[in-house]
């Protein structure tokens, strides 16, 4: 949104129809507020302690009581704006079809494109900004889950590693190596097993296959 050019924001608007259908569901606001609930009750049992530093433990109530408010000042869906936008939703319509957006399909589209930066930029800041109470719930969320983890040291024999679950119950794994590698992770889990199967980037060249080398990497497991 940054940006400036036509193609920049065409993109930024391909990317707000995206997250309108991925958090379109009727129910994510009411979670989002539980999860926050649950999240500040739990960290207030941490006042006083002294192993916690008490300043950044009171920063991040803060800030969860300041994104429960704007969640709760939302009167409507999660992007109900857009979609009683017509002329959105027909633009959305047509980017599912590959070449759907072409300027003889939008013309109108197309002529918003070449109106100056500045008036592109506030209708993409008019449209995203309804939606800045959610995405800010969900990157408190993340963050506070991201923090949690529980980080272990492993290596991938001939690029291989399995793991069974033992019970653990994770709602987030990461997967940490170095860039050396030039190796990219492919991961499956189920309740019994965590499957790691690290693929030769390659150069689109040739067909990606699991490398034979040793990986050293990081797994690291985040649950609330």
């Amino acid at each position: 949104m940054a940006q400036d050019e036509p193609y920049q924001h065409h993109a930024a608007l391909m990317a707000l129809f995206e997250v309108l259908e991925a958090a379109g569901r009727t129910e994510l606001k009411s979670e989002l507020l539980q999860e926050l609930e649950r999240q500040k009750q739990a960290l207030e049992s941490w006042r006083e302690s002294p192993a916690i530093e008490q300043v950044a433990l009171e920063q991040v109530l803060d800030e969860i009581e300041l994104a429960s408010q704007h969640l709760l000042e939302l009167s409507s869906r999660f992007g109900q704006h857009l979609r009683e936008n017509e002329w959105l939703m027909a633009i959305k319509q047509r980017s599912i079809i590959p070449g759907g957006t072409c300027s003889f399909d939008l013309p109108s589209y197309h002529l918003w494109l070449q109106q100056p930066v500045a008036q592109r930029r506030a209708d993409l800041q008019r449209w995203s900004l309804p939606l800045m109470p959610t995405a800010q719930a969900a990157a408190i969320l993340l963050k506070l889950l991201r923090d949690s983890g529980k980080h272990f040291s492993y290596v991938a024999r001939r690029g291989a590693f399995q793991q069974m679950s033992g019970g653990k119950v994770v709602q987030l794994i990461r997967v940490s190596f170095d860039e050396r590698y030039q190796v990219v992770p492919e991961v499956s889990a189920n309740k019994y097993a965590l499957n790691i199967r690290f693929i030769d980037a390659g150069t689109g060249e040739v067909r990606s296959r699991q490398v034979e080398q040793d990986i050293e990497f990081t797994l690291t497991f985040c649950k609330f």
